[in-house]
């Protein structure tokens, strides 16, 4: 359909399962896309796996906001524009009693997790008032939405960035920039095969089956579920969607 067709988008996180999967339907759409990640080769070779001529990287830190102006800077002198912007760089952390959690793991996980979309955000809406307007998205997660034990700073994390995607909504609504956020529940990825083996070390496949059984739909989401979402809050299909929590979950916050 080129929902996105002449639209430019930079996805952080780019190198992970979510970031892949979007960028291939941004691609399918009319995308041009830019990745960005810590890592070259990693970024590499998911350019070479997504295989197309539109689709590009960036090597950077998003906890650095010259890094993430890097990252727009790319944007406008590759393609004459940043249209979308994902947030999607974030780890898990550790799996640990608030006790026990390392104070240095904990200030790690709130850089990336929430510092990381504020430096985008703040990197982001000059170019995109500029050009008359985009689409940022937060990836934060069910987990922004309720409790849970022992993933207190990832917890924590996820629902800083929902404040923080609010804020901005209200700030950005008059230059045109829609901002929203994306909340997956579980994902076929490998953050959620560290998280299982983190609760029960060397169980975490039982850990998974205990999870499904939590899930009305039976199944944890596959990253081109979340994909799906992100490419109508990208698109003119959301225009009048802004500051909106998206669950993505089969039902599990219902």
């Amino acid at each position: 359909m080129n929902r996105l067709e002449n639209k430019t988008a930079v996805i952080t996180g780019g190198a992970g399962g979510i970031g892949r999967a979007a960028a291939s339907l941004f691609i399918a759409e009319g995308a041009n896309v830019i990745l960005a990640d810590l890592n070259e080769a990693d970024l590499q070779q998911a350019c070479a796996e997504i295989g197309s001529n539109r689709i590009s990287y960036v090597a950077g830190d998003v906890t650095r906001l010259a890094d993430n102006e890097a990252m727009v800077r790319a944007a406008e002198e590759r393609h004459g524009s940043l249209d979308v912007f994902l947030a999607n760089a974030g780890i898990e952390g550790d799996v640990a009693s608030i006790v026990d959690y390392d104070e240095q793991r904990f200030d790690q996980v709130l850089d990336i997790n929430v510092k990381g979309p504020f430096l985008g955000l703040k990197a982001a809406i000059p170019a995109m008032e500029k050009s008359g307007g985009g689409s940022f998205i937060i990836t934060s997660s069910v987990a922004g939405l309720q409790g849970a034990p022992n993933l207190s700073a990832y917890n924590t994390s996820k629902h800083a960035v929902i404040g923080l995607m609010k804020s901005a909504a209200l700030e950005c609504a008059a230059k045109g920039i829609r901002v929203n956020s994306v909340n997956p529940s579980q994902v076929e990825t490998g953050m959620m095969r560290r998280i299982e083996e983190g609760i029960a070390p060397g169980e975490g496949e039982h850990i998974h089956q205990q999870m499904i059984g939590t899930i009305p739909m039976g199944r944890y989401a596959e990253a081109e579920d979340i994909a799906r979402l992100m490419l109508f809050l990208a698109s003119d299909d959301s225009s009048f969607i802004t500051g909106s929590v998206n669950r993505v979950d089969g039902g599990l916050t219902a």
